[in-house]
């Protein structure tokens, strides 16, 4: 084998040293990704979380919502997050792939359930974010949690999507399941939060990424410069 040959087969090894075996995601979170925004629907039940009767429910209510407000929310279920584990991030990443301008998704706004986890996520665009803001730790907090930490996902959604219209109505909270100890268990990352990781990951994987390919093409440099 040449010197350049194996100089190539160095650089590969050292990249899969360093960077480790890749990590793809799951078949359902690369679905819902690759599935256009919906136009006509408000619930992506992936997970198979949901009964025929709250899907019925949902959808009246979503829509009736929507011709009321100009806000479409829609709901999504997972059975478990892979890829990334970020509740948050993904939802985000959902958002932002079927609404890529910020025109888009103004009034859209993302509720995700993954039960695996026991958690969920709201995400929105601009408009819809900061009328929703009010009852995002109780959506997120209390009402997806509590009740999927029972397996009572229709429940969970069906009281999610009720304390977010009655927000975006700008009506008062109804209300919903609350923690024995009356605190909220924030179990998710502040959109600062998710940034800030964002940043780390990007830097890590930067670093790897340099030692993987400048360290090996200096080894080989060497080795030659020597002969």
């Amino acid at each position: 084998m040449g010197k350049l040959a194996s100089a190539v087969v160095g650089l590969g090894a050292a990249a899969t040293l360093s960077l480790g075996t890749p990590d793809f995601a799951s078949a359902a979170e690369l679905e819902i990704l690759q599935t256009p925004a919906p136009t006509a629907g408000y619930i992506v039940d992936d997970g198979g979380l949901l009964s025929a009767t709250t899907k019925r429910e949902v959808t009246q209510d979503l829509a009736e919502l929507e011709r009321a407000t100009g806000d479409k929310l829609v709901v999504v279920t997972l059975r478990k997050l892979e890829y990334d584990p970020d509740a948050f991030a993904f939802a985000d990443k959902v958002l932002e792939r079927w609404y890529p301008t910020a025109e888009e998704g103004d009034r859209k706004g993302v509720l995700l359930l993954v039960a695996q986890a026991d958690e969920g996520a709201l995400v929105g665009g601009p408009s819809f974010a900061a009328r929703t803001d009010p009852v995002l730790d109780a959506v997120v907090g209390e009402s997806l949690p509590i009740l999927a930490e029972e397996e009572k996902y229709n429940e969970a959604v069906v009281s999610s999507v009720r304390r977010v219209g009655a927000a975006l109505r700008g009506e008062a909270d109804p209300g919903g399941r609350t923690r024995p100890d009356g605190r909220r268990k924030r179990t998710y990352r502040t959109r600062e939060e998710t940034a800030k990781a964002k940043k780390v990951t990007a830097t890590a994987v930067g670093s790897l990424l340099f030692i993987a390919v400048v360290v090996p093409m200096l080894q080989f440099y060497g080795y030659t410069a020597k002969d």
